[in-house]
């Protein structure tokens, strides 16, 4: 076998070599500065509205995810923020919020206004047979949601099954 011995001198150079090649520069001069960071660019800055406020379709969308969530009394408050107080989302989200908050009489006043003058809303037409359901009026529930089948079924089924008056609000409301 064949053995092959470094010199200590050779050792003794290669050790120092590392040592100073891998010392941070700070170790070795006190009195010189460190040397300057790099400037970070600036961000560019986002184009704001120049109100500052937020716009009616951007109201709108915060207070329906807040309904939805299940922030109702949030929901009322930035949806009655709106400029456009008139406008037929802003009103049936508003009539949403305040049906799940228990004031069903209030909710179905904005939901009628809504389908006055806009007859064809869908949405505020299933959350206002959505309201007579709640209040215990199946038929003209039906009236309301008879146009579209399943989602009738969906609500009836989400009915809660209390006692016998329940099953009678259900069987009355039965698609036939």
């Amino acid at each position: 076998m064949l053995r092959f011995r470094i010199p200590i001198w050779l050792r003794a150079c290669v050790v120092a070599l590392a040592v100073v090649a891998f010392t941070p520069d700070a170790t070795f001069a006190e009195s010189d500065d460190p040397p300057a960071p790099k400037p970070k660019p600036k961000p560019k800055p986002k184009d704001k509205d120049k109100s500052g406020s937020l716009s009616d379709d951007q109201i709108y969308s915060l207070g329906y995810w807040q309904a939805k969530g299940g922030a109702y009394a949030a929901a009322l408050d930035t949806l009655r923020s709106a400029r456009n107080q008139s406008d037929p989302r802003v009103e049936t989200m508003i009539g949403f919020s305040l049906r799940k908050l228990g004031r069903v009489e209030e909710a179905m006043g904005y939901y009628n206004k809504v389908l006055a003058a806009y007859p064809d809303r869908t949405t505020t037409r299933q959350y206002l047979g959505e309201a007579f359901l709640q209040i215990g009026a199946p038929d003209k529930a039906k009236e309301q949601l008879g146009r579209d089948r399943q989602t009738l079924r969906r609500c009836l089924r989400g009915l809660p099954a209390a006692g016998r008056g329940d099953r009678q609000v259900r069987r009355q409301g039965r698609l036939v």
